[in-house]
C-alpha cells in the first residue's frame, strides 16, 4: 500500500506540482487548500506524514497543530513549509512537536529525502514539550524512548564527548520509571582507576582489604530495580571487561572479599565516544561484551549537525542562572555567533562559553562581545554579525542559488525545478540579487 500524505497548500500551482511529483515518487496524497477541510480530514483518515504551508487563507498552519494536540490523537510527523519571514514561527512549531520544516523557494530533492524518511518511520512523532532537542534528529530519538524504555534491558548511547549521552540516558530512564521511585546509578568509567573500578561496581565486604572497615554496596546493588548508566565504557581494561561479562550474562555478582552471591536487577545504559567495533577489531575491546551491551544503539549526533538545537539548548542552559536572579537575554548579534559556532565540545562547550559569558558580562543581556572572548582564546574570529536582517537574508539567498546553480552547470531550467519556482522567477530573482547567468561576462 502506498504511503498516504496529507498535503495542506493554498497555492494551486504550487500544489498541482507536488500532488503530480509525490504521485510520481509512489506516494497517495490528499491534497487540501483549507485549513479547517485538512482539519476534518486529520481527524477522520490516517496518514504517515503530513505537509503543511504555515499561512493559510482560514486558519494558520500553527492553529491546525495547535488544535490537532488538543484532539488527544498520537499525530503523523508534521513538515512546515515557510517563507523567510515566518522562520521564528516555523521555529515555534518544532518546540511545539512538529518534525521539520523547509523555507522557499523549496528544494525538491531535499523535500523528497524528508518525506521518504519521515513517511517510512515507524514510531510517530511525540507532540509534548521537547526534553532533548527540537532538531529532527533529537526528536526521532526522544520518540523512540518509550518503546526503547518497555522492551530493552541493555542499551549502548554512542556519540561525540560533550554530546549529550548521559542526559538521553537519564530521558530513557524517567520513561521506565515514571514515578520516579528507581534509582540511577552513573559512574564514569574513564575516570576510575583500574584497581578501583572491581570495588566500585561490586563493592567490598568487611576486612576485604586494609581500611574496608564495613561493608559497601557496590553500584549494582546501588542500581537494584532501576538503571545502571555506565559512561565512557571504551575506556574499561580488558581485565574489567571478563568481570563486567560475567555479571551481565549471569545476573549475579560478589562482592570484594566476599563469597556470598548476589543477584541483580537492572536495566544497564552504556555509553562511549569511542568506535566499539574498531577497538574490538584491533582486541582493544572483548567482542562478547560488545554484543551483549550493544543490544539496541541510540547514536547521538553532534550538535554542528543539529543547528536547530543550539538557540534552544541556550536557552535551556541560561534558566540554570535563575539562582543568581532572573536569567541574562541573548542579543540578536549573539544568537548568530552562537549559530556559527562549529562547537567541536558540543553541549558541554556551548554551557562553558555560556557561563563564562554571564561570569566576565555580569549583564542582563549576553552581547557577542562577551562570547568573542571565549572565541578568540581558540584562535577563531568574531563572526561577521553586523548586516542588517534584510542584507542577511538576501545573502543567504544569493548563496542558495549560485549553489543550485552550480550543480546544474548554469542550466536555468533545472535549476528553477530544483528550486520548486519557474523559470522567470529565477531570472527575477537572479537579476534582483546580481547573480550573473550563463552567457554573462
Amino acid at each position: 500500500m502506498k504511503p498516504r500524505i496529507c498535503l495542506i497548500e493554498d497555492d494551486t500551482i504550487m500544489g498541482e506540482a507536488l500532488v503530480e511529483r509525490l504521485d510520481m515518487e509512489g506516494y497517495a496524497c490528499d491534497w487540501y487548500q483549507r485549513g479547517r477541510a485538512a482539519l476534518a480530514g486529520l481527524l477522520r483518515k490516517r496518514y504517515q506524514l503530513v505537509i503543511s504551508d504555515i499561512r493559510l487563507p482560514d486558519i494558520s498552519g500553527e492553529e491546525l497543530f495547535s488544535e490537532l494536540q488538543k484532539s488527544g490523537q498520537t499525530l503523523p510527523p508534521f513538515l512546515f513549509i515557510t517563507g523567510h519571514g515566518a522562520i521564528d514561527q516555523a521555529v515555534r512549531l518544532l518546540k511545539l512537536g512538529a518534525e521539520d520544516y523547509l523555507t522557499k523557494p523549496l528544494n525538491v530533492p531535499l523535500l523528497l529525502e524528508k518525506v521518504s524518511l519521515l513517511s517510512s518511520r515507524a514510531t510517530p512523532v511525540t507532540t509534548g514539550v521537547p526534553q532533548l532537542g527540537i532538531s529532527s534528529a533529537m526528536r526521532r530519538i526522544e520518540a523512540m524512548l518509550p518503546r526503547i524504555a518497555g522492551q530493552a534491558r541493555s542499551v549502548l548511547i554512542t556519540g561525540e564527548s560533550g554530546v549529550g549521552k548521559e542526559v538521553v540516558a537519564r530521558a530513557l530512564h524517567a520513561q521506565a520509571d515514571p514515578t520516579g521511585s528507581q534509582p540511577f546509578v552513573a559512574v564514569n568509567c574513564g575516570a576510575v582507576s583500574e584497581s578501583l573500578m572491581e570495588d566500585e561496581l561490586f563493592g567490598h565486604e568487611k576486612g576485604a582489604f586494609t581500611g574496608a572497615i564495613k561493608e559497601r554496596k557496590g553500584c549494582f546493588e546501588q542500581a537494584a530495580g532501576g538503571t545502571l548508566f555506565l559512561d565512557e565504557i571504551g575506556d574499561m581494561s580488558l581485565g574489567m571487561q571478563v568481570k563486567l561479562l560475567r555479571a551481565i550474562q549471569e545476573r549475579l555478582i560478589v562482592r570484594v572479599g566476599g563469597q556470598r552471591v548476589i543477584p541483580i536487577d537492572i536495566r544497564l545504559i552504556c555509553a562511549t565516544h569511542r568506535d566499539l567495533r574498531a577497538m574490538v577489531e584491533a582486541g582493544k575491546f572483548r567482542e562478547d561484551l560488545y554484543y551483549r551491551i550493544h543490544v539496541v544503539q541510540i547514536d547521538i549526533p553532534p550538535l554542528r549537525e543539529r543547528k536547530e538545537d543550539i538557540l534552544w539548548l541556550a536557552g535551556r542552559l541560561m534558566e540554570n542562572f535563575r539562582a543568581d536572579g532572573p536569567p541574562p537575554r541573548l542579543h540578536p548579534a549573539a544568537e548568530q555567533a552562537l549559530l556559527e559556532r562549529p562547537w567541536h565540545g558540543n553541549v558541554r562547550e556551548l554551557g562553558h562559553c555560556l557561563d563564562r559569558a554571564r561570569i566576565m558580562g555580569n549583564a542582563e543581556v549576553i552581547t557577542v562581545d562577551m562570547l568573542c572572548g571565549k572565541f578568540a582564546e581558540e584562535g577563531a574570529a568574531a563572526p561577521d554579525v553586523s548586516p542588517t536582517l534584510g542584507s542577511y537574508l538576501a545573502d543567504s539567498e544569493r548563496r542558495y542559488i549560485q549553489q543550485a546553480l552550480a550543480r546544474h552547470g548554469g542550466r536555468i531550467a533545472d535549476t528553477a525545478g530544483e528550486l520548486g519556482i519557474s523559470r522567470k522567477n529565477l531570472w527575477e530573482k537572479m537579476r534582483k540579487l546580481e547573480i550573473q547567468g550563463p552567457g554573462s561576462a
